[in-house]
């Protein structure tokens, strides 16, 4: 750590383990699966109380309506959770925006509701990396930068966002991260790493969507060619959409819902797909695809289609000031005996939306792990109190220096 001055070494000195181990056992033990609308809620009061040492004001934002697309083929509102707000210093001409998510992947009736230890530094638990760890240390970052502006005078504002559906694409916070993230100067994100450390930098985008299919019903054996199949006019949409997969954009059709019984030609299906694009040129070159291929197959089977959905995570890109802010990042990390390596990665998460306000975003910041959205998912507990310096370190020199070039 010899790169490190005297100020900064206080700054890190009370940082510790136990307390960042103790929020993150106690976070992981309440399940807040994306629908779990009372572990959400329960999660949420742990948090804005946890949240609430920091200066600033705590609330709870309620979510923007979302509708997806039922079993019948209509769209219907789905609930979320409240999201998580704490805004400290608005007045302060640098700010930045921290995010995290409070949901994760296992339901309330997943078997994966417990932690154990399998061996000393590795935690087995739902949610331990993604993300429960990660808002333990963003918290106990920015409690250490708050001692140290105690001390050294106010300066640094930001906004931390803890958001209830980060899981299922944040279409309920959406814009309310857009909001936030207006006008900063950086953002951290605190996904995981992985468990050698290793940061993401870019991510394509991503979007879902449901095409429902109405044909008409008829028998299948007396009068078959009075029919329309929507099951096959899904199936011909669905092998369309899968040629369209190339380097740079990945579609995956998922599911195919609907059907009727064997005698009777199906008038209901509904397609289920993903499509991930690596750069804005092509979900748009996509996007228009899609819609020629809706009308080419409703043509050509003589049915009905109705396209849901969007690219609802914009492709994220690096900027010259993101690779400023990875600069930062990275000089703080090796100071600190944290060396780092980069890797452009297919998975998405809120970086992605706002780096698509223009914002520099580093959406690593959290513990490492590994093994996330399985019930094998783990954390190393040396990683809580590593990262937290990481954190409050790249505060204090953002505070005094701002997003400077590597």
């Amino acid at each position: 750590m010899s790169g490190l001055t005297g100020e900064e070494r206080d700054l890190l000195a009370p940082v510790e383990r136990e307390p960042i181990l103790a929020h993150t056992l106690e976070w992981a033990a309440i399940n807040s699966g994306t629908a779990n609308m009372q572990g959400l809620a329960a999660m949420a009061e742990r948090l804005a109380a946890a949240f609430s040492a920091l200066p600033g004001e705590v609330r709870l934002s309620d979510p923007a309506p979302v509708e997806k697309v039922d079993g019948q083929g209509r769209p219907r509102a789905v609930p979320h959770g409240r999201h998580l707000v704490l805004s400290v210093r608005p007045e302060a001409a640098r700010r930045v925006i921290l995010t995290g998510h409070m949901d994760t992947v296992y339901a309330a009736d997943h078997p994966f509701q417990t932690c154990d230890w399998l061996d000393a530094n590795t935690l087995h638990g739902p949610g331990t990396a993604d993300m429960k760890g990660g808002l333990a240390v963003m918290l106990a970052g920015l409690a250490a930068y708050e001692r140290a502006n105690s001390k050294l005078g106010p300066a640094l504002g930001y906004d931390v966002l803890i958001n209830s559906d980060e899981e299922t694409g944040s279409l309920s916070s959406a814009p309310l991260i857009t909001d936030l993230a207006r006008g900063k100067i950086a953002a951290l994100t605190y996904e995981p790493a992985l468990p050698g450390g290793q940061m993401a930098r870019a991510r394509p985008g991503s979007g879902n969507y449901a095409v429902v299919v109405h044909g008409r019903s008829a028998h299948a054996g007396r009068n078959p060619e009075e029919g329309r199949n929507a099951v096959l006019a899904a199936g011909d949409l669905a092998l369309r959409l899968a040629a369209m997969r190339r380097p740079g954009l990945s579609v995956n059709p998922a599911r195919i819902e609907g059907g009727a019984p064997n005698n009777t030609v199906p008038d209901l299906a509904i397609l289920h797909f993903n499509m991930r694009p690596a750069t804005s040129e092509l979900a748009a070159e996509a996007q228009a695809f899609i819609k020629a291929a809706v009308a080419e197959v409703s043509a050509a089977h003589e049915v009905h289609m109705h396209l849901h959905g969007q690219v609802s995570r914009p492709p994220k890109a690096i900027s010259p000031a993101t690779e400023a802010l990875y600069g930062v990042v990275s000089k703080a990390a090796a100071d600190l005996g944290q060396p780092m390596s980069w890797k452009d990665t297919g998975g998405v998460c809120d970086g992605n939306n706002i780096a698509a306000c223009g914002v520099p975003v580093l959406d690593t910041m959290g513990a490492l792990g590994g093994a996330i959205h399985s019930p094998d998912e783990f954390l190393l507990a040396d990683s809580l109190d590593a990262r937290a310096r990481l954190t409050a370190l790249v505060l204090y020199r953002l505070d005094r220096h701002g997003v400077l070039p590597a």
